[in-house]
């Protein structure tokens, strides 16, 4: 199959996920051609510019493609102009409640307009977890396939062995606002530990980090399907999460890990406190995680789901 793959960026997120999709589909001998454009922000807005700029390459690209699939909502501009049998759209998240969340409420009105209009154009979307899913269906009515994006467990061969610092929590992800990285610095004084923040470090700096690391902690306001929380199941980590959007179809409450409720500062802090002095039920909670994601979460899980998705799709 020939595949056009449509993208901000490929790294980080759902960009690092459609990265390694392609790198996958061209090890099974299929040909992924990645559209990549530069980026014009406009106050730290960069959607427009890249839906612009990414939409003309689109229509002067003279190249026919298989699928064309496009990794988040301003992707779909390309994608529509795009020449290709079948369209592709994968969202991961509310997009329309991610930027409420982030910017003012004109941009969101914006930002919702245009969802609800591009989510018209592809001929599948998918989407990586199922309360996604569902919160779609609910509010639009329309379908998402639900495909999980993995990890590639052979990126942890070089991270290597590591020393364990006793009682240092981890938090890895964005310094935004939906990622609730406030809530654990206004927990931090009620933490029996040292917190270590990995906002801006390389992958590796920041899985080697993890992995020494006693607890996860994942205390987002919203959220998909996080890989943090799948990474740290893989290095054998326990995971303290909030209980919102997709991350109880990882973490199931006392098995794989610890939910809490969003917005808990205090909650927060107990729960890791506990965990803590509880070396017996982390233990535990790490062998669980690290067997869930090694049964549910690796590309040769995966993979063959999405080849078995794209070849339907063209038989339709």
């Amino acid at each position: 199959m020939k595949f056009l793959f449509i993208s901000p960026r490929f790294s980080g997120g759902i960009g690092g996920h459609a990265a390694m999709l392609a790198e996958k589909l061209s090890q099974s001998g299929h040909y992924v051609k990645k559209m990549e454009t530069t980026h014009i922000p406009i106050k730290n807005f960069k959607n427009p510019s890249f839906a612009v700029l990414s939409s003309i390459k689109s229509i002067v690209d003279r190249d026919s493609y298989d699928i064309v699939h496009a990794f988040n909502i301003p992707s779909a501009y390309a994608m529509k102009y795009a020449k290709g049998k079948k369209k592709v759209l994968s969202v991961h998240g509310i997009f329309g409640d991610q930027i409420n969340s982030l910017h003012s409420k004109s941009i969101s009105s914006i930002a919702k307009s245009a969802e609800s209009q591009v989510l018209q154009w592809p001929d599948k979307l998918t989407t990586d977890s199922k309360a996604t899913q569902k919160l779609y269906k609910e509010k639009s009515d329309i379908d998402f396939e639900y495909l999980p994006s993995p990890l590639d467990t052979s990126m942890f061969e070089k991270i290597g062995s590591v020393e364990k610092i006793k009682n240092q929590i981890a938090y890895v992800g964005r310094d935004s606002h939906e990622k609730g990285i406030d809530i654990l610095k206004a927990a931090e004084s009620e933490i029996n530990g040292n917190v270590v923040y990995c906002t801006d470090r390389s992958w590796e700096d920041a899985m080697r980090i993890m992995k020494s690391s006693s607890i996860v902690v994942v205390p987002s306001r919203i959220e998909s399907l996080p890989t943090s929380v799948k990474e740290a199941f893989f290095l054998n980590i326990p995971v303290i999460g909030t209980n919102v959007g997709g991350i109880p179809e990882l973490i199931i409450n006392n098995q794989t890990g610890i939910l809490i409720p969003p917005e808990n500062p205090h909650k927060l802090a107990q729960a890791v406190n506990e965990l803590l002095s509880d070396k017996e039920k982390a233990e535990k909670l790490a062998i669980h995680g690290n067997t869930f994601v090694k049964n549910n979460m690796t590309w040769n899980v995966i993979l063959p789901k999405y080849i078995q998705f794209y070849e339907n799709l063209l038989k339709t």
